[in-house]
């Protein structure tokens, strides 16, 4: 290769890196117009538009490369080289985390993934101890009550970038105020001050303003979702101060936020002072920077793999008939591989499976769907892998794996934030937490179903419980929109004889679906039963699914709150419109 190609090379990853995260924040500043606009449709189209764009761009600069060096092989000193130079240039650069990353992307789509080692990628930071302390620009600004919360509070939100009216803004001053005062004390208020950030967080039909309240006590979360009624007048619905509410908010269930973020690590830092339970690649991930989020992900594994002497284990649960899943018993997250073959009644393709995630990452998941991360070519240590789970490795996926000697090579797999089962938990639970549990698991369902989604396979084991109690649905392989299914009635029985025959009495024809059949698997437990019928009975009947087939396809986008419903200000201080729900 001529002398100087290196740094050629180098720069056109880095130039390629620049043109992705400049269509990033092109897409990210119509946010506010599509919410102005009520266009909730190109909301969805900007969200899945947004997460092609990195792989996009990753291909362009592939095919360059590729030109440069004319197809010719490049031996290992040569892109050594290339890394080096491209190391040099990020020094002054202002998302060197994430061009590092997209460096990795770059090399994998070249090569395969293969020979994914530290000399070669950016398996850790070349720049670990740069932080953003000082940034050109502030993220956000410090506001203290000199002359009260009320006209404080009037500067925050006659300040905002929003160009609709206000419904009613000294109506929401005083619901915030009341909130306030309910959760600090009246005389705690006035020695506390806000510091909000300078850009909206946008997201489904909301957005939010994120601040920090400081109190006498600490640092704590200060969010306000707005949103807009049907005539275009704003309004506040609730406000937020605990970091368990701002969990939820930011959760990995959710899809991404659209925040104007040329500087990413900075809002990162600045954001985990309110969400400290977060770790690195949850907070990329929360504002959209989900391939760098799987690179501090995997950071993370390595760092938890090397303090702990734990071996890898089948994760606990009921054994997946499409997905062999195993997991550290001391780490959050789990590890999913598509089996070769799959049991006789899962009448689908590995590429189907891959498919229904690829959908899932693409969708709005109404935090009832746990993200993944995906990885090719995952190594691990045979010495930390348990006996049991090599033998399952080997009887299940031995197509997917390569054996090395002292490690194996994984060909693919999915990396899921892990969850207690929803059967176990039920198994476990009494009283108040069972009848939550059904309550969440019901929600779950019509949540899903008011997006669009049906999750097929409804069975309990389906569903996880995360650490704040909520209820998720984390098994894809049966997963498809609601529009493509036929929701029926079991016709009446012809005879007695035919309620107890083997087979049906009807036809049943691919896509069709009958409600009431739900009631066997989910109200066979005597402890469950009853609660189901009282919280969920509709979600048997065939017409309740048809009514919201008929709104999903009218073009309704139904509302989705990152919080209960008695949080809402118009639950609990009164009503605030007659249509601020309707869509």
């Amino acid at each position: 290769m001529p002398r100087g190609l290196e740094l050629l090379i180098a720069q056109t990853i880095l130039q390629g890196f620049d043109a992705q995260y400049g269509r990033f924040l092109e897409v990210t500043s119509g946010a506010q117009q599509r919410f102005e606009q009520a266009d909730w449709h190109a909301v969805q189209q900007a969200m899945k538009s947004r997460i092609h764009l990195y792989d996009h761009h990753v291909g362009l600069v592939v095919e360059q490369l590729r030109c440069i060096t004319d197809g010719k092989s490049t031996d290992a000193d040569f892109l050594l080289r290339v890394k080096e130079h491209y190391t040099r240039l990020l020094p002054d650069y202002p998302r060197f985390e994430i061009a590092e990353s997209f460096f990795n992307s770059v090399y994998c789509r070249l090569f395969d993934h293969r020979s994914l080692t530290p000399e070669r990628l950016f398996i850790f930071s070349s720049q670990p101890e740069r932080r953003f302390r000082t940034i050109p620009r502030p993220l956000a600004k410090d506001l203290f009550p000199d002359h009260g919360w009320e006209p404080l509070l009037m500067r925050i939100l006659s300040d905002l970038p929003l160009r609709l009216p206000w419904q009613n803004k000294s109506r929401d001053i005083r619901y915030i105020i009341a909130h306030l005062t309910e959760t600090l004390g009246e005389d705690a208020l006035p020695r506390c001050h806000v510091q909000v950030a300078n850009e909206l967080f946008y997201r489904n039909k909301a957005a939010w303003l994120v601040g920090k309240l400081t109190t006498p006590d600490g640092t704590l979360p200060f969010l306000l979702p707005i949103h807009r009624t049907d005539e275009g007048e704003l309004f506040v619905d609730t406000c937020l101060t605990t970091t368990a509410e701002a969990s939820i908010v930011f959760g990995f269930a959710r899809s991404y936020f659209m925040v104007y973020a040329p500087l990413p690590a900075a809002l990162v830092e600045w954001l985990r002072e309110i969400l400290p339970g977060k770790t690195t690649a949850e907070l990329y991930m929360a504002i959209g920077c989900q391939k760098h989020a799987k690179t501090e992900s995997y950071r993370e594994y390595l760092c938890y793999l090397a303090e702990s002497d734990e071996k890898f284990i089948e994760a606990p649960g009921i054994r997946g008939m499409v997905m062999l899943v195993f997991t550290l018993p001391g780490f959050d997250r789990v590890f999913k591989i598509i089996k070769d073959k799959f049991a006789p009644q899962k009448e689908m393709s590995a590429a189907h499976v891959r498919a229904c995630y690829q959908l899932v990452k693409e969708h709005d998941r109404v935090g009832r769907m746990a993200d993944t991360q995906e990885f090719e070519n995952f190594v691990l240590d045979k010495r930390q892998i348990d006996p049991a789970l090599m033998a399952l490795l080997r009887q299940e996926v031995p197509e997917k794996i390569t054996d090395l000697g002292e490690h194996i090579v994984i060909r693919h797999l999915y990396i899921e934030r892990r969850m207690v089962p929803l059967n176990i938990w039920l198994e476990q639970v009494e009283g108040q937490q069972l009848r939550d549990a059904i309550e969440e698991y019901g929600n779950a369902i019509r949540q899903l179903a008011a997006a669009n989604i049906f999750p097929g396979d409804m069975l309990f084991k389906n569903f996880g419980v995360t650490r704040h109690g909520r209820v998720v649905f984390y098994d894809y392989d049966e997963i498809c929109y609601m529009t493509e299914v036929n929701f029926r009635d079991i016709p009446p029985a012809r005879y007695p004889e035919d309620e107890l025959a083997s087979e049906p009495w009807y036809s049943v024809s691919p896509g069709d679906v009958f409600p009431e059949e739900f009631r066997h698997w989910l109200c066979a437990d005597p402890r469950i039963g009853p609660l189901f019928e009282e919280m969920h009975a509709d979600l048997f009947r065939a017409d309740y699914w048809r009514a919201l087939q008929t709104r999903i396809k009218e073009g309704h986008v139904e509302d989705v709150y990152a919080y209960r419903r008695r949080q809402r200000f118009s639950v609990r201080y009164g009503a605030i419109s007659s249509t601020a729900n309707s869509s």
